[in-house]
């Protein structure tokens, strides 16, 4: 069989995806060229073209059809009709539409297993609403699309790998959705993951919610009374987990590799360390100038992964974008879409 290609989705044609779709088409074009990766971009085809025309007007992306029985190793597929010209940097309900429109083909392709995957390019909330799909982000519309529940979100950033039990809740919330289930559900999504991405051991360690793990029971019994209980049956099923592990802690040591992975229980928890390390930020400005990091989705029956940024309208057109995390989120699907390796003791 063939190496399928992966989907890239534009996301809101108006932000900064058009840019790094074709700058990391740029970077990767010696693999492109020779076979060993194939690449759908799914959007705006004039936006692509503005884009290409602008930042590597060297770069040959041919435009196809779903129809079309055999596609070049880069090529770009229009996800619905075009409206009023959609401009860098301006809000616009057909952003948000074609944003929409662009996920939903390639999940129809995903599953229908015309390509492997899925990359997707960052939407905006505001413009995905405004054009009429009431979805708080690309993971909600994803879970809908597939008929999936219970999906859950690894951000990744070189070993940093976290796992969230919750993501976009209050946060007075959290300790009712952290169940038993819940974060068995996260322990064997990540721990495929992990396996998938060919790490072998799969040490996970689980983050405490309550400082101190909750201290004896004096600052909360959550990971005392939930946590602990779901962590001593992983462990018993043969999974090679600890925890809870107090959060001011657990990160330090993912950082120095005595764990795979963690997970968190909340967005911040699991957000902060990954971003943190991931931004690069220059001392003389004080501006953010590079990133990295990739937001995958687990538990869908696709492979879906994402840059780990926003579509940053400010800065769209101006050819400062940098494509890094999609490269990395492009990497990414390639490994999680081999077959999973099966690791072997020593």
């Amino acid at each position: 069989m063939s190496l399928r290609h992966l989907a890239i989705t534009m996301g809101d044609p108006a932000g900064i995806g058009p840019e790094i779709i074709v700058k990391a088409a740029q970077r990767l074009h010696d693999r492109i060229a020779s076979g060993s990766l194939r690449l759908l971009v799914i959007g705006s085809n004039p936006a692509l073209e503005a884009a290409r025309r602008k930042f590597t007007p060297g770069l040959v992306i041919s435009e196809v059809t779903e129809g079309d029985a055999n596609w070049p190793a880069l090529a770009a597929m229009q996800a619905g009709p075009e409206g009023e010209p959609i401009l860098p940097g301006v809000l616009s309900a057909d952003g948000g539409r074609f944003a929409f429109q662009a996920v939903d083909q390639g999940v129809k392709l995903a599953l229908a297993g015309r390509i492997g995957g899925i990359v997707t390019a960052p939407l905006n909330k505001e413009a995905l609403n405004k054009a009429g799909y009431h979805y708080p982000g690309h993971t909600e519309m994803l879970a809908e699309l597939t008929g999936v529940r219970g999906s859950c979100m690894m951000l990744a950033h070189g070993n940093m790998r976290v796992s969230h039990v919750t993501t976009h809740i209050a946060l007075e919330d959290v300790p009712k959705r952290a169940t038993p289930e819940r974060i068995r559900r996260v322990l064997d999504l990540t721990h495929d993951a992990v396996t998938r991405l060919g790490l072998g051991r799969a040490k996970i360690a689980v983050a405490a919610l309550n400082p101190h793990a909750g201290e004896g029971g004096l600052f909360g019994r959550h990971d005392i009374d939930v946590a602990g209980p779901v962590i001593a049956q992983a462990v018993a099923d043969g999974m090679d987990v600890v925890g809870p592990v107090p959060g001011d802690t657990v990160f330090v040591k993912l950082r120095a590799g005595q764990y795979d992975a963690v997970i968190a229980n909340y967005h911040d928890q699991g957000h902060i360390p990954v971003k943190l390390l991931g931004f690069e930020i220059d001392p003389a400005t004080g501006k953010w100038n590079d990133l990295s990091g990739v937001n995958i989705t687990m538990g869908l029956p696709i492979i879906r992964t994402s840059v780990d940024h926003g579509t940053a309208f400010d800065i769209a057109g101006q050819g400062i974008a940098n494509e890094q995390s999609l490269v990395e989120a492009i990497e990414y699907a390639e490994l999680l879409a081999r077959p999973a390796r099966v690791a072997v003791a020593a």
